[in-house]
């Protein structure tokens, strides 16, 4: 497929179809007249000589220095190289390609001052595979100026700049707006997996099903809760489970009580940001804001970029105590004690084997370093002693995404060894039937890990199913 940037409707999913799969850019005729329009005003504004931030003026406190005809394109180029103060490793290619769509994408909705020839450069660059190294260390999150000067610096080439161009390159947020993207990306799938997974841990555990009672949501109305109840339903009709006298216990542990209720918090965190991000990736965040119609140029804070960081602080504390459930059942279910099977679910009770029990220690371990990523940084204070005081504004919100990744990293693992525990528990209670979507799951399951494994010196490895958490395929549970 193409994608097209009209600077009005850029989704997440376009957003890692180029970035990860190559799909291919263009840009919107109708974007390329704004644009043209845009920067056809900020010519106008630039050569009557009125004052304007980034166009007849420098940056930040040397917004008192005027800008000379003779003096823009170096001045352009010069502020490019000056902000290249990024640290630490490399960005991934997939964040940099993401970031460099939200770029165009930002230039396409034309609000900024940029010609239509500087968004093809960029365009041109995505669709040969071109892309820079960029410094995942050095932005507050009120624009990511030094990972968008690597960015710029690599793209640009012998480019000349016009007024104005420079700070557009770099007075945005399209870095830390791209990280988050592919990290929600990830995390919508990561949710719809542990909803299996925990399905199938429902049924491993030999669970009540009271919990699923159709009266449920109608005394507690949140939609997301709804909706992950009636997923669940879905996931395990047909169940054995479903069958009076099935339940184990009158009353189980909170971890399998409150699965869907769990889970339909990281659901409703998940659909805000979504909401929040979808905004973001075409809304105008740079500065100064060319308004054609009015024929203006004004300096604004669009670059503010706390509705984004603060609900991706939201999402990892929602996802914290998805992790932490999802690790607990894991344990509960390789406890003898609890789910009254043999120990680490081990095939043969007389061999002294452990079984599966080290992965209740892995899982402890992913989901522990992941409560410690959930922190809010959104409101972290950094020294307002720069810029003469200028620069008193902190997001993080490169940060906030970054660590939503890793979260989600984490968490792959964790949901990928309480499917292995599930369908292990599953096979060793011999219970059935298993529900429509639960019985499918198990058999995507057991393609990649046979029941032998964890046993006899034979290993298992959950890692095998982090394949089907990421492509997706533990969803397709035909349900």
């Amino acid at each position: 497929m193409t994608v097209l940037l009209t600077g009005r409707d850029l989704t997440v999913g376009q957003v890692a179809a180029v970035a990860r799969r190559g799909e291919r850019v263009e840009l919107d005729a109708a974007a390329r007249e704004r644009m043209a329009a845009a920067h056809a005003l900020a010519q106008r504004v630039f050569e009557s000589g009125v004052p304007t931030y980034g166009l007849t003026t420098g940056y930040g406190v040397q917004k008192r220095v005027a800008v000379t005809a003779e003096d823009v394109s170096r001045f352009n180029r010069s502020q490019i190289q000056d902000h290249r103060a990024g640290q630490g490793p490399p960005a991934t290619d997939d964040i940099v390609r993401a970031a460099m769509l939200c770029l165009a994408n930002l230039f396409a909705g034309g609000t900024t001052v940029v010609r239509p020839e500087l968004a093809d450069v960029i365009v041109e660059a995505l669709n040969a595979d071109r892309h820079p190294i960029v410094r995942l260390h050095g932005s507050i999150g009120v624009s990511d100026l030094s990972a968008m000067a690597d960015l710029a610096h690599g793209i640009i080439g012998e480019m000349d700049l016009r007024a104005g161009e420079g700070l557009a390159l770099l007075n945005n947020s399209a870095f830390g707006t791209a990280t988050a993207a592919l990290a929600l990306h990830d995390a919508e799938r990561l949710l719809d997996a542990a909803d299996v997974a925990g399905a199938l841990a429902m049924e491993g555990f030999g669970a009540n099903l009271s919990v699923l009672h159709p009266g449920v949501e109608e005394v507690r109305p949140h939609a997301s809760f709804a909706a992950t109840l009636a997923r669940t339903r879905r996931l395990l009709a047909g169940s054995y489970l479903w069958e009076e006298g099935s339940a184990r216990n009158l009353q189980d542990p909170l971890t399998f009580r409150s699965t869907v209720a769990v889970q339909a918090v990281g659901r409703e965190a998940l659909e805000h940001a979504l909401g929040v991000l979808g905004v973001e990736l075409n809304a105008a965040q740079g500065n100064p804001l060319v308004d054609v119609a009015a024929g203006e140029i004004v300096s604004v804070s669009s670059y503010e970029s706390l509705p984004l960081a603060a609900t991706l602080d939201y999402v990892r504390v929602a996802l914290a105590s998805v992790f932490t459930a999802a690790s607990e059942r894991a344990v509960k279910l390789l406890d003898t004690p609890w789910s009254g099977l043999p120990t680490g679910l081990s095939f043969d009770r007389d061999r002294p084997d452990m079984g599966l029990s080290i992965h209740a220690i892995t899982a402890q371990s992913l989901a522990a370093e992941a409560s410690l990523l959930a922190q809010p940084v959104s409101y972290t204070v950094v020294s307002t002693s720069g810029a003469e005081g200028i620069e008193d504004r902190a997001t993080l919100l490169p940060l906030s995404a970054r660590r939503l990744a890793a979260m989600v990293d984490l968490g792959e693992g964790v949901v990928a060894i309480e499917a292995l525990v599930a369908v292990q528990a599953i096979d060793l209670r011999g219970r059935g039937p298993l529900g429509r979507g639960t019985a499918a799951a198990h058999a995507l399951v057991r393609e990649k890990i046979s029941p032998e494994a964890g046993s006899g010196g034979v290993p298992a490895d959950p890692g095998l199913l982090r394949g089907l958490i990421r492509s997706g395929a533990l969803l397709d549970t035909k349900v």
